[in-house]
């Protein structure tokens, strides 16, 4: 298989490059980045040398730029997007470019090339649940974005399910959870709270944590995309979440137990506009139809991703320590 990843320097793109490699000898990665502040080379080094790997720097909302590239794979997996909802709310102009006129070239050279697509969503255009619901999310949810970065990608998803019915391009969806893991960048909650703890400072948190999120270790999301480009039908969507359901407070205390972090370590801020309150989601249908099921719990998930960030500090760039405070 000879795979085109987009936004293959970034956190779940480098960690799916990563899984394939690890699992087949056989495959060829393509990858196509823009290299944003959120993309980083060096989370790749092991394999930037291998001769079934190539690295292309081009940004997918312009379509002459990487329609060269992409003539030869058997499939595209675009993980490149804008992706963090603060900055959406300041200035979404990068998001409509990257996550919705990126996806919309993708999908022009798919149907002029006859590849098959698979777009990586997120449970946030499902929209927000009371805190004390008992409903989950699942493919049949009907679509409401509540902030920019969702608007976003929920017409991304649109524009591909209108692409496979009008012209019959090969494609599928998945939506994940709130993934996390080695290569997150640091204005991500997880990652933040660990490199401020390291650096002896305190956590920012939006009202008092309360918000609700179906956390999956970014491996597993890896394992649950590589069963939907080797098994699925085309045209199938799928949810992939773990059931590992916390609040933010919660997630936070976790990391504190972990890190031996006793003192008082949290400072509740004014919320955001519009912050969603819970994200669940019913995992049901690719655990039944393609046999997936999540390997790492989430105590297990969090051991292994402090460990991570204290054993490589500097892997993260300097500019993203001091932008975001750690």
């Amino acid at each position: 298989m000879k795979i085109a990843v987009t936004g293959g320097l970034g956190f779940i793109g480098s960690n799916f490059i990563l899984y394939e490699f690890k699992n087949y000898k056989d495959v060829e990665i393509i990858n196509v980045d823009k290299e944003t502040y959120a993309s980083n080379r060096k989370y790749l080094a092991a394999i930037e040398n291998d001769s079934r790997y190539r690295f292309v720097k081009a940004d997918i909302s312009r379509k002459g730029a990487i329609e060269k590239h992409l003539k030869d794979v058997d499939i595209i997996v675009n993980f490149a997007a804008e992706s963090h909802v603060d900055r959406s709310i300041s200035d979404s102009t990068e998001f409509v470019y990257s996550n919705y006129i990126g996806v919309k070239n993708l999908l022009e050279i798919a149907r002029d090339r006859d590849i098959r697509l698979h777009q990586i969503s997120t449970d946030e255009v499902f929209g927000s649940l009371p805190l004390n619901s008992k409903r989950r999310f699942n493919e049949k949810t009907p679509y409401n974005p509540r902030n920019p970065y969702s608007a976003t990608k929920a017409a991304a998803d649109h524009l591909v399910s209108a692409f496979q019915n009008t012209y019959g391009v090969k494609a599928t969806i998945s939506y994940s959870g709130n993934n996390y893991g080695p290569h997150q960048h640091p204005e991500k909650l997880i990652p933040k709270t660990i490199l401020s703890f390291l650096a002896g400072r305190k956590i920012t948190l939006y009202g008092r944590g309360n918000q609700v999120r179906d956390w999956v270790y970014v491996e597993d999301h890896c394992s649950a995309i590589d069963l939907i480009l080797r098994k699925s039908k085309i045209g199938r969507k799928f949810i992939v979440s773990s059931g590992s359901v916390l609040s933010n407070r919660e997630v936070i205390d976790k990391i504190k137990a972990v890190m031996n972090i006793k003192s008082d370590s949290i400072d509740f801020v004014t919320d955001r506009p519009g912050h969603d309150l819970k994200y669940q989601s019913d995992s049901s249908l690719i655990r039944k139809e393609l046999g997936w099921s999540p390997r790492i719990n989430f105590d297990k998930g969090i051991r292994i991703t402090v460990k991570h960030y204290v054993e490589n500090p500097f892997l993260y760039v300097r500019e993203d320590f001091e932008n975001h405070g750690i």
